[in-house]
């Protein structure tokens, strides 16, 4: 289960490195806000179809070999982005990372159930969470200070993630098991992936991941940019630190949640409806920040952002597990994911296309207060579903 975690944590941390080197990318290949969201969704795009094939895949032939063509696919898009020579090269990159991710997530969401060593709980929810949002905030952050001190910036951070994608590789190679004897994978098929009986309870937490993961695309992608307007800076390093702040606030929001909220017994939809609160007043402050040009501001709301994420998104991932049939884990996992990434991609675009009519700044409060008023929505939607699961302490 670890190493499955490890894997895929590496993936993310490597899939993210260009978040503090947009803005110089669109310096020096002189392209608008519109491109830079597109080269950032190009990833969702590729992404959603990847997670429909690959999970089911991963349902017939094993979590490990899907696992294993993931971080392959993430390596040559590590290499690919260093050998970077204008824009055509960065949608390449990108595509092959979400192509990356989409073969991995599924897998490994499902590896990590089924590895557990107890069995249950809330463990492979919050490992799934800290693999996306640790990987995602270390990424950026570590390519930002060396983008900023280390000689090569445009090569160096990628360099690194690509021997740390390596290492993952050769972990999962070595260590994950194969398939059982006795596992006789039916004939592969192209198919649409069947959703749980329950679908308006699918919908709901696969809504409130999206708005999750769409807050915290605004951060990967276009905040950089939006801060370099409002602070009169071009520090990357400041940069990767934003889009850190708001993964690391959701990874230490995920932690004290299972030390916190387990104890005091808080049930799924009650903690996704806190975590969604939480998201908006990060969305909120994110947009008030734009007539004030505040760094403080700024801050508040990465940390804001990143902490409604952390218990929005591990409530609505467990809840999920929950949801999902064994034998079919794979696939109604994608299907989740999916979703995830459609928000993603929606969010990212909307920014771009808005920034390119009017401004970034406009393009910024616009999408963020839209998010806001999502978010407010879905937790009152949580609010009021009754039934809730609540998490036990395991003993």
């Amino acid at each position: 289960m670890l190493v499955a975690w490890a894997a895929w944590l590496a993936l993310m941390a490597g899939v993210n490195v260009a978040t503090p080197l947009y803005p110089v990318y669109a310096s020096q290949y002189g392209f608008s806000e519109l491109v830079l969201t597109a080269v950032f969704a190009v990833y969702a795009i590729v992404l959603v179809p990847a997670l429909v094939l690959f999970g089911r895949l991963s349902d017939r032939f094993g979590r490990r070999a899907v696992m294993l063509a993931g971080l392959a696919t993430g390596c040559v898009s590590l290499v690919v982005f260093a050998a970077s020579q204008g824009t055509g090269w960065l949608f390449a990159s990108r595509a092959l990372q979400g192509l990356a991710v989409g073969m991995i997530s599924g897998a490994a969401t499902a590896g990590l159930v089924e590895w557990e060593p107890t069995g249950g709980g809330q463990r492979p929810a919050f490992l799934a969470g800290l693999a996306q949002a640790a990987g995602s905030g270390t990424g950026p952050l570590v390519a930002g200070i060396l983008a900023q001190w280390a000689p090569a910036p445009l090569r160096t951070p990628y360099l690194v993630f690509l021997a740390l994608t390596l290492l993952g590789g050769v972990a999962t190679a070595c260590l994950l098991p194969r398939p059982a004897a006795d596992f006789h994978p039916e004939p592969w098929r192209l198919q649409r992936p069947r959703l749980p009986e329950d679908r308006p309870r699918f919908a709901r937490v696969s809504i409130t991941a999206g708005l999750c993961w769409a807050t915290v695309a605004l951060f990967l992608s276009i905040v950089p940019s939006y801060a370099a307007q409002l602070l009169h800076t071009s520090n990357l390093a400041l940069f990767g630190l934003l889009a850190a702040m708001a993964l690391a606030a959701s990874s230490v929001a995920q932690v004290g949640f299972l030390r916190l909220g387990a104890d005091r017994g808080w049930g799924t939809r009650r903690s996704q409806a806190a975590g969604l609160v939480l998201l908006a007043a990060g969305l909120l402050a994110l947009v008030a920040a734009a007539p004030t040009g505040s760094l403080p501001l700024l801050l508040i709301a990465a940390c804001a952002a990143g902490v409604g994420h952390g218990v929005g998104f591990l409530n609505a991932q467990h809840e999920l597990n929950l949801l999902a049939p064994e034998n079919r884990r794979g696939e109604v996992t994608a299907a989740f994911i999916a979703c995830v990434y459609v928000a993603v991609a929606t969010a990212t675009l909307a920014t771009g296309a808005l920034a390119q009519a009017v401004s970034l700044t406009t393009a910024v409060v616009s999408v963020g207060a839209v998010l806001a008023a999502g978010c407010l929505s879905m937790a009152l939607w949580q609010a009021a579903e009754g039934g809730d699961r609540r998490y036990v302490r395991r003993r």
